[in-house]
C-alpha cells in the first residue's frame, strides 16, 4: 500500500473564529482536560463544533484522542466500550447525559485511492488528518482544540460554513457507493442549516440515489424518522424529492407521487402540506417539553394520500363484507409495501392501518365541529380524531383544538434514554433486595 503525505491544516486562530470556550458544555470540557492531564490529544469533534461555530447550541459534544479504547476507560471508570468494527467509550455523567469518546481514525475503508478491500485491523487507528478525511461532509470534518482556542481544518470546512456549503469529502461517488446513507445526511444538514449542495455533490446524489436499497431497512427507518423529527421536514422533503431519494425511501410512493387526489391537489402537493404541519406541531411540542407523536402516528399521517390515491380512503363509506374486504386491501398493501420496506414491527403496522382505516368514519360524522357520542367511547377515537386535525389543519388550515392535542397519548422518537429495570420487574426466582436500610434481612425482602 502507498503511504499518504500528511495534510496541511488550516489553523484558525482564538480571534478569528467565534467559538469560544464558555460555550462548549462543562462535561465535555472536563475530558478534555482529563485526557490532556494524562498526556493525550483530545479534540471537540463534528457537529459539536459546526453547531458552535454557527451560533448554535450542540445536541451532542463529542471528543476525539489518541489515546486507544482502553486507555480511554482507564482514565474514565464510569463508562462503557461500545461498537464492534471500531469501539469507542461512552463517559457517563450526571442526569443520563454521555459524552462519547472516539480513536483517531485512519482512512482505513475509506481510503478511496487505495484497494478495494478493507485493510487489516491494525490500520484502524489513525492521524488528525486521516480520520478528519474519512468524515461525510466539510462542515463536519473540524477540530477544535481547547489549550489556544484553535480550529483546526484539513477539509476547507470553515470555508464552506461561510459560504453556506454541504461538500461531500473526497471523490461523491465513491463515498456514497462506500455508504449510501451518506446521502440522507446530506439532504438532512442542507435542510437544517439552509444550505446549498456543492453542484459535484449534488450530481452524485441523482446518480446514485437507487443505492439506498441496498442499505438495511432498519438503517433506513432510523435515519428517515430522524429527519421527519426534524422541525424542518418540509425542507427535508422537497430536497428528498428533488433528489430522488424519497421515491427510494417511500417507495410506497413511486407511481402515484404526482396524482391528483380528489379536490385537485396531487400526492406531492398534499404531502407538501402535510409535512409543514408535522414541523407545527413537532416544533410546538419540544418548546412545550411535550413529547412528540409517536412514530405510527407521522407515518399514518404521511401514508394518507397514498391510501386516498390507490384506494379513495377519504371518500369511502363501506360497511359489513365490503368494509371488510377494503380493510384487508388496505392491510395487505400496508404489509408488503412500507411494513417490509421499514422493516416495521407488527404492533407498529397494525397501529397504522387502524389509523387510516377508522379516518373516514370520522370524515363522515364529523358535523358542527363534534362527533356523536358513540364514536366517541371508540377504543381508536382519541388518537384517531388526532389525525384527523392534522389532516384537516394540512388541507384546509384549520388549527386543531388544543385539548385533543394535550391529552393525547404521546411517545418521543430518536435515541430513548436507557432505563434500569425496578426491582419489582427482575425475573422471578432471583433474590429481590430492599430499596432501603430497613425492613429487610441482609438486603432481602421478607
Amino acid at each position: 500500500m502507498t503511504t499518504k503525505t500528511a495534510l496541511q491544516p488550516n489553523i484558525i486562530g482564538a480571534k478569528d473564529h467565534p467559538i469560544k470556550r464558555g460555550m462548549i458544555d462543562d462535561d465535555a470540557l472536563f475530558v478534555l482536560r482529563k485526557l490532556h492531564s494524562a498526556g493525550f490529544s483530545g479534540y471537540l469533534v463534528g457537529g459539536g463544533v459546526r453547531d458552535l461555530y454557527l451560533g448554535k447550541t450542540p445536541q451532542d459534544f463529542d471528543i476525539s484522542t489518541d489515546a486507544r479504547p482502553g486507555q480511554i476507560r482507564r482514565l474514565f471508570t464510569h463508562s462503557r466500550t461500545i461498537g464492534r468494527r471500531f469501539r469507542l467509550v461512552q463517559v457517563f455523567f450526571k442526569r443520563g447525559k454521555i459524552i462519547e469518546v472516539s480513536t483517531l481514525r485512519s482512512l482505513s475503508e475509506h481510503d478511496l485511492d487505495g484497494p478495494e478491500a478493507i485493510l487489516a485491523p491494525n490500520n484502524t487507528y489513525g492521524t488528525l488528518d486521516q480520520d478528519a478525511q474519512r468524515r461525510d461532509i466539510s462542515i463536519n470534518g473540524l477540530f477544535y482544540e481547547i489549550e489556544n482556542q484553535t480550529l483546526i481544518d484539513y477539509v476547507n470546512g470553515v470555508a464552506d460554513l461561510d459560504n453556506s456549503v454541504i461538500r461531500i469529502i473526497g471523490d461523491p461517488d465513491k463515498r456514497i457507493i462506500r455508504d449510501p446513507v451518506r446521502m440522507m445526511r446530506v439532504i438532512r444538514h442542507s435542510a437544517r442549516n439552509n444550505f446549498i449542495i456543492e453542484n459535484k455533490s449534488w450530481q452524485a446524489l441523482l446518480r446514485n440515489s437507487a443505492d439506498l436499497s441496498f442499505c438495511p431497512a432498519s438503517r433506513l427507518r432510523d435515519e428517515a424518522l430522524k429527519d421527519i423529527y426534524s422541525g424542518v421536514s418540509a425542507q427535508w422533503f422537497e430536497l428528498a424529492v428533488s433528489s430522488g431519494i424519497f421515491i427510494e425511501l417511500f417507495s410506497i410512493y413511486r407511481d402515484s407521487l404526482y396524482q391528483p387526489l380528489p379536490g385537485g391537489l396531487t400526492c406531492y402537493e398534499q404531502l407538501s402540506l402535510l409535512f409543514k404541519t408535522i414541523d407545527k406541531y413537532n416544533n410546538q411540542s419540544v418548546a412545550a417539553g411535550r413529547h412528540r407523536q409517536p412514530d405510527y402516528f407521522i407515518l399514518a399521517l404521511i401514508l394518507i394520500p397514498w391510501a386516498t390515491c390507490n384506494f379513495d380512503l377519504i371518500n369511502s363509506r363501506y360497511k359489513g363484507a365490503q368494509l371488510f374486504h377494503f380493510a384487508s386491501q388496505i392491510r395487505t398493501a400496508l404489509h408488503e409495501t412500507i411494513g417490509k420496506q421499514f422493516n416495521l414491527k407488527r404492533s407498529t403496522r397494525q397501529e397504522i392501518f387502524t389509523l387510516l382505516i377508522n379516518l373516514p368514519t370520522l370524515i363522515q360524522h364529523h358535523h358542527q365541529g363534534s362527533w356523536p357520542k358513540w364514536l366517541k367511547r371508540k377504543s381508536y377515537f382519541s388518537q384517531s380524531s388526532l389525525l384527523y386535525y392534522y389532516f384537516k389543519e394540512a388541507l384546509e388550515s384549520v388549527p386543531a383544538p388544543e385539548a385533543p392535542l394535550a391529552t393525547t397519548r404521546l411517545a418521543s422518537p430518536g435515541k430513548a434514554n436507557s432505563t434500569r429495570k425496578t426491582q419489582k420487574s427482575r425475573r422471578k426466582g432471583r433474590p429481590a433486595f430492599t430499596n432501603t436500610k430497613s425492613g429487610g434481612i441482609f438486603g432481602f425482602k421478607r
